[in-house]
């Protein structure tokens, strides 16, 4: 990844070969017969030309985006680095590259998830005495100016030697400060962000950028696992009930409300009725009797009482 033969190096091997062979053709000419010997000049010359662009082709190198060029002259490493872009260096220059894009190292316990494959979660013991089991991502990235000291003192595969054994380390030192269910609950955000700022400490001190911490899932042990779900399930029987009672205490004060307004009404009513207005009331019900569909014929007698005759009869 790091050492990439580009587009200028091809060339450049093209070129050289394509004149020394010209030269090597230009030898060959002078022995033959007449007129060949008259070209070896021409086909000498083309050679070194050929060469010398195969050499200055040699003198440039590309840096992809998003990537730095770290320079070593027979095994020396410069404190100079090469941006993105076309660079003229030494020839004898080696020049590889590091990635100083964000990346992302992952840990996790499925298959062919994390950067290694298999399980790789991180087991850490917690301040109760409980193992659990942590998947993680971490995203990180290179300072391009300490890409030389990294290149000296770390080599370039600081991904294997800094990002995943720091991490690992960090989180199980931080994890004996929880309990199994603070980590799985109240105190995961705080444990997150304490482990963020030692490991973005340790990363500094290397070169390297911490950008984020993500503590993507904490799985405890089945009995404790079991214990929280029943505690979870007991709690949301607790807010229902809760729930129905309250329903319960509403609809009883809407009844008593009903209540307390019929019996207003009806003493209203009852305090306010006379005899007079009674026998008006009884006339509009006989009114509405006599002019409905079905005729009815009524006689008052001296009692006060109608008689009510179908008409149809």
């Amino acid at each position: 990844h790091y050492l990439r033969i580009n587009f200028f190096n091809t060339i450049f091997v093209i070129l050289m070969i394509l004149g020394v062979l010209a030269i090597l053709l230009s030898y060959s000419l002078k022995r033959m017969n007449a007129p060949l010997p008259a070209y070896a000049s021409v086909v000498r010359t083309i050679g070194l030309i050929i060469a010398a662009l195969g050499f200055l082709t040699s003198c440039i190198k590309q840096i992809n985006a998003g990537e730095i060029g770290v320079k070593s002259l027979f095994g020396k490493v410069q404190d100079d680095v090469l941006n993105s872009g076309l660079n003229i260096i030494n020839p004898l220059v080696e020049v590889k590259t590091i990635d100083v894009k964000t990346q992302n190292y992952t840990m996790s316990g499925v298959h062919d998830e994390g950067d290694k494959t298999g399980d790789d979660a991180i087991r850490a013991l917690t301040a109760d005495g409980l193992e659990v089991i942590i998947d993680l991502t971490v995203l990180y990235r290179v300072l391009p100016v300490e890409a030389p000291r990294i290149a000296k003192e770390i080599g370039f595969d600081f991904k294997d030697k800094i990002v995943r054994p720091v991490t690992r380390t960090k989180i199980r030192d931080n994890a004996v400060y929880y309990t199994a269910v603070d980590l799985y609950s109240t105190k995961r955000d705080e444990f997150q962000a304490r482990i963020f700022k030692t490991i973005e400490v340790n990363f500094k001190q290397r070169g390297l950028v911490l950008e984020q911490l993500l503590v993507r899932n904490i799985t405890l042990p089945t009995s404790v696992k079991a214990s929280i779900e029943e505690k979870i399930k007991a709690e949301q029987e607790a807010q229902k009930m809760e729930f129905v009672l309250q329903k319960e205490k509403q609809e009883a004060e809407r009844k008593r409300v009903e209540a307390q307004g019929i019996a207003d009404y009806q003493r209203i009513i009852s305090s306010g009725l006379t005899d007079k207005q009674l026998q008006y009331e009884q006339i509009k019900a006989m009114k509405e009797i006599a002019t409905s569909p079905n005729a009815k014929t009524i006689i008052m007698g001296k009692s006060g009482a109608p008689v009510i005759l179908d008409g149809k009869n």
